[in-house]
């Protein structure tokens, strides 16, 4: 399908949804990964992919979501929306987010003491950092068993959203220590046992403001990379949202702040690109959203079933197009096959 660009003038306007958000909790919730879709097409055809895919599942079904795509008896709608002579190749992206990993990183952030706004993720960590949480994330279960590393993670969870205070943070902290983990793990674990005074310093601040931008929620960074990725070629980028609880007025304020300021408040890296604006719809009555939520949804769950070793190899090739290859993951294997093959532009 030839690439269609939406604009006012030239400001290219991106419509966005998402799906397994559950605000700021990364851990022990219903979902293990988030998903948030972007989608570049004008309304007639965005209308029109409704339309056919409608007839194509014939259902009575007045508002047509992801979960009806994902049924087995409509797999042949789904490969025809995903594949490459569908209504949005090369015309969407999806970011995902690996909520354990994502948690991991911030675990890091807090170590070296730059726990700042979601917005600040993986990607613009030094390469220690960055390694740091890697090591963690893959060897923290092995080396303290599920039971205190998944008490640990919902720990942490709950202090970055002041749920619990410091002090019992770093008694799980200390139960872990008292594993004897060896190598790498058990020297970060050692260099955040020695980070309190971060801990204390964050949480002072998020008492003190509770309505700052939230720390943990995958929301924030999967806007700012959907500017950051359209934007690429310079151009300017609106987003229409699905309506969503956590943008409020304050906090579409302090997206657009990121993108005009070289050293936005709370920020390390300013990102790159413009935002011109953010409005948001009740996804009813924008198609464009409609498809983007049907991307998000599904990519959610066939990202999710490969991290969880029970991927659909077929569905997973037909998505991989559409990833980000900045997303927040992981898991190597899941993501040799869910990435974009290094040096690949879709």
């Amino acid at each position: 399908m030839q690439a269609e660009f939406p604009s006012t003038g030239h400001i290219l306007e991106i419509a966005c949804d998402e799906s397994g958000s559950e605000g700021g909790k990364l851990i022990g919730g219903n979902t293990d990964v988030f998903a948030h879709a972007g989608v570049r097409l004008s309304a007639e055809s965005a209308a029109e992919c409704i339309r056919e895919t409608r007839d194509r599942i014939r259902s009575p079904a007045t508002e047509y979501k992801a979960n009806h795509l994902l049924r087995e008896k409509h797999r042949p709608v789904l490969e025809w929306l995903l594949g490459p002579l569908g209504p949005i190749y090369g015309n969407a992206h999806v970011y995902l987010i690996d909520k354990t990993f994502f948690a991991v990183g911030k675990v890091v952030d807090l170590l070296v003491g730059e726990v700042v706004y979601a917005a600040d993720t993986a990607p613009r960590r030094d390469r220690q950092a960055e390694a740091m949480a890697v090591t963690l994330y893959r060897e923290g279960r092995r080396a303290f068993g599920r039971e205190r590393w998944n008490a640990f993670l919902e720990s942490f969870n709950d202090l970055m959203r002041a749920r619990t205070s410091a002090d019992a943070f770093f008694r799980t902290v200390d139960v872990l220590g008292l594993a004897g983990a060896g190598g790498r793990v058990g020297e970060i674990m050692e260099l955040l046992r020695r980070a309190r005074p971060h801990a204390d310093s964050f949480r002072a601040r998020l008492l003190d403001d509770p309505k700052m931008m939230p720390a943990l929620d995958p929301l924030i960074p999967a806007i700012v990379q959907a500017v950051v990725r359209w934007g690429e070629g310079g151009n300017p980028v609106s987003i229409v949202h699905d309506e969503h609880n956590a943008l409020t007025d304050k906090r579409i304020a302090q997206l657009k702040e990121m993108f005009g300021a070289s050293h936005p408040n709370g920020l390390r890296h300013a990102p790159t690109g413009r935002l011109t604006g953010l409005r948001l719809v009740d996804s009813r009555s924008d198609p464009r959203v409609q498809v983007a939520d049907f991307l998000a949804g599904v990519a959610r769950k066939i990202a999710s079933d490969e991290l969880n070793d029970r991927g659909d190899a077929d569905l997973v090739a037909l998505l991989r197009p559409y990833v980000d290859p900045s997303s927040v993951w992981g898991d190597d294997r899941s993501w040799s096959l869910l990435g974009p093959p290094p040096g690949a532009r879709s």
